[in-house]
């Protein structure tokens, strides 16, 4: 397998299909990033010392998982037993999971591929080619939705030779692009009475509301599975008085800093949003979502219970009773 001849052509082809959006990280985005390897060598090559490589790469996320990879490096600081500089490139075609949600500051994953080596050798002249079977993992720390650092460790294993040799490395990155958000999971829920009518003291008509109050899990902007009953039960008060409408309101914890709080308690009310309108069928023109970060706390963050109550989302919608 010979990657290096089209590198230039697949590199023209993702930024070509890149646009620049609002939410970054999701299908369609684009992540460029310079890394550095420590390769160990295998004993075989008779090296004295393992290598350094730096190199860059460009990947495209073909859905919000799902990255394909395209890298290369150059081999720096390896000496052979014979006292020989020796220099080395890679190529590297590889798939990427990753494991949470687009948007999230931490996101796992796990990779597998191809790489095409060309590296001098000991006591012969010209280089040694070969073609390797990579996988492996590791993390990427998103600092904002566009700037994230990665650590990971490859195993390479040398089809033509049959020796594994191993890559830890770092890297530094930007990520531009996409547009998906979580889809909402379609969950059915038994329905419940939710509705109190609430005497006005100066209408002659009664005033009935529905309030919501739905809690996240730390860091994530999924809704869950058990809020959909009470998502639902706004959704059919608004259904049954049409001339309402309400304002989604996001909210974190303490925990992270003010803009990443502010990004993550929007994207908490879209979310809510998105299962009122797309799953339950109300008009997307009345419904907004604001976000407002660790502004408004309901609870001390100075604790585990008092952060959980903190990330939530809270809405409610007041009618004259028919």
């Amino acid at each position: 397998m010979k990657f290096k001849n089209t590198l230039g052509v697949v590199i023209g082809s993702l930024i070509a299909s890149a646009s620049l959006q609002a939410l970054a990280q999701g299908q369609g985005a684009v992540e460029v990033e310079g890394f550095a390897k420590k390769e160990q060598f295998d004993s075989a090559r008779d090296f004295k010392n393992n290598g350094n490589l730096f190199g860059g790469s460009i990947g495209y996320f073909l859905t919000d998982d799902v990255e394909l990879r395209l890298g290369y490096d150059e081999v720096h600081n390896a000496r052979g037993e014979d006292g020989r500089n020796i220099k080395g490139s890679n190529t590297a075609l590889d798939a990427l999971y990753h494991l949470n949600n687009p948007g999230d500051m931490l996101r796992p994953y796990v990779s597998a591929g191809f790489s095409d080596q060309s590296i001098g050798q000991t006591g012969r002249s010209g280089r040694n080619g070969s073609t390797f079977a990579n996988v492996g993992g590791g993390a990427k720390l998103y600092f904002t939705e566009n700037f994230y650092a990665r650590a990971g460790v490859e195993a390479q294993y040398n089809i033509d030779q049959g020796d594994t040799e191993w890559a830890p490395s770092v890297g530094i990155g930007m990520n531009f692009g996409g547009g998906s958000k979580p889809a909402a999971e379609v969950v059915e829920a038994a329905p419940a009475p939710v509705a109190e009518p609430v005497a006005a003291a100066e209408e002659p008509m009664e005033l009935v509301r529905v309030e919501l109050d739905v809690k996240f899990d730390f860091d994530k902007s999924k809704v869950k599975e058990e809020s959909y009953g009470d998502i639902k039960n706004l959704a059919d008060f608004m259904n049954q008085y049409p001339a309402t409408a309400t304002t989604v309101e996001g909210h974190t914890d303490s925990v992270g800093t003010d803009a990443y709080n502010q990004k993550l308690s929007e994207r908490r009310a879209s979310a809510v949003r998105d299962v009122l309108v797309n799953q339950y069928g109300v008009g997307g023109e009345r419904v907004n979502a604001v976000g407002y970060g660790e502004s408004k706390p309901v609870a001390d963050n100075a604790t585990d219970a008092g952060r959980a109550v903190n990330r939530r989302v809270e809405a409610e919608v007041e009618a004259q009773a028919k």
